[in-house]
């Protein structure tokens, strides 16, 4: 009997898969080559807590590392050697892809140094040094969507470096997000430049969402009598569907936009739509199901970066099909009644937690990453 891998039923649906994952050892072996070819991977998204994971203890990078120090560079600097070679080369395994595809897919991302995300002009700084550096058309440079990310995102995407928005949680910041791309191009054409080699995709994180919500319902739960039964059922109800109800608000926003006079504007110029990007997609509660952050999400013009554990789940168990557009007035009942005077959940504190959270979960394995690093150094340096 021929096992059906469902992670290439997506594609049909309009909806790209990235993978949410990269390593040296993933290139060098060949598996990543093999994963595009038999799971119709189409991107991939790397970020400093992947490269942590990667580097530290992995003696692959030994050699690199020990050339790094005879070289007399800095950690900052082998570390920025190792990882821009890995993009690289994983650009270059990705480049059919992207030649195939127009320029839709075939994607590497890398982000900026993630203790600058509240620093408007570093963050242009880098983004253009890491675009020149790495010199390769598809490559997409992460940039995370605060206050400070998005008039960098607009310079950036104006200078026609391929943008990844990352880190966004709540509605209102997907819609800056576009308008930002928006302006961007809008910059771009006013010059006479081209639009259409100019790519970005606007990352809005899930299972964080669910994650937080479900504590705080679980502690009003807790603070509830036997005779509450009925709010019980109400908070109960609240449980893991928070992000993706989220989601498909927020697609509905990307439809408004899309058909807007502005926009009509430039992709009459041949601009590319910024997808939707979902992210953090692995289930965090075992409660649920592995596969519901793309069961769920599935629909037209959208990608989803998915880690190797929960792209094997899918390609075992997804149940494809277009629900990106189902049942949405349920999920604007469900985000309407956080507010309510029993339910009192406040979505837009929830979501500022989780961006500033986001921040600290990347500073600190880039940090730790260059403190490993460091010994590694110091070790290799002694031998």
């Amino acid at each position: 009997m021929t096992t059906v891998n469902h992670v290439l039923e997506i594609k049909d649906f309009g909806q790209s898969i990235w993978m949410d994952n990269l390593s040296r050892d993933l290139i060098v072996s060949g598996e990543l080559k093999e994963m595009i070819a038999s799971k119709g991977i189409r991107g991939i998204t790397s970020n400093p807590a992947i490269f942590e994971k990667a580097i530290a203890g992995n003696a692959t990078y030994d050699t690199d590392i020990e050339a790094g120090i005879q070289a007399g560079k800095s950690v900052l600097d082998i570390y920025e050697s190792l990882t821009f070679e890995d993009i690289r080369n994983a650009c270059d395994i990705f480049k059919s892809v992207y030649e195939q595809s127009n320029g839709l897919d075939g994607y590497v991302s890398i982000e900026v140094p993630p203790n600058i995300a509240n620093d408007t002009q570093k963050t242009i700084e880098q983004a253009r040094r890491y675009y020149q550096e790495i010199d390769r058309a598809n490559v997409m440079i992460k940039i995370p969507g605060t206050t400070a990310g998005l008039p960098a995102v607009e310079q950036v995407i104006a200078d026609g470096i391929n943008v990844n928005v990352t880190l966004l949680f709540s509605v209102q910041s997907y819609i800056e997000t576009a308008w930002a791309y928006i302006r961007g191009l809008e910059a771009r054409l006013a010059k006479g430049q081209d639009l259409s080699k100019t790519a970005s995709v606007a990352s809005f994180f899930l299972s964080r969402i669910d994650s937080k919500v479900d504590g705080l319902v679980d502690r009003q739960l807790q603070a509830l009598g036997k005779d509450q039964a009925q709010l019980t059922a109400q908070l109960q109800n609240i449980k893991g569907k928070v992000a993706i109800a989220n989601a498909k608000i927020a697609y509905q926003e990307y439809k408004k936009i899309i058909q807007s006079d502005r926009w009509q504007v430039l992709s009459a110029k041949g601009a590319m739509i910024q997808r939707l990007l979902w992210a953090s997609t692995s289930t965090k509660n075992p409660d649920y199901s592995d596969v519901m952050y793309v069961d769920e999400l599935v629909g037209p013009d959208t990608v989803n970066t998915l880690p190797p554990e929960t792209i094997e789940a899918c390609a075992d168990h997804c149940d494809v099909d277009s629900r990106i557009e189902t049942n949405l007035a349920a999920a604007q009942s469900l985000i309407a009644s956080l507010s309510s005077p029993e339910v009192k959940i406040d979505l837009d504190q929830v979501m500022a937690e989780l961006l500033d959270e986001g921040i600290d979960k990347f500073v600190q394995p880039f940090e730790s990453l260059l403190h490993s690093l460091e010994e590694k150094v110091e070790r290799l340096a002694a031998a």
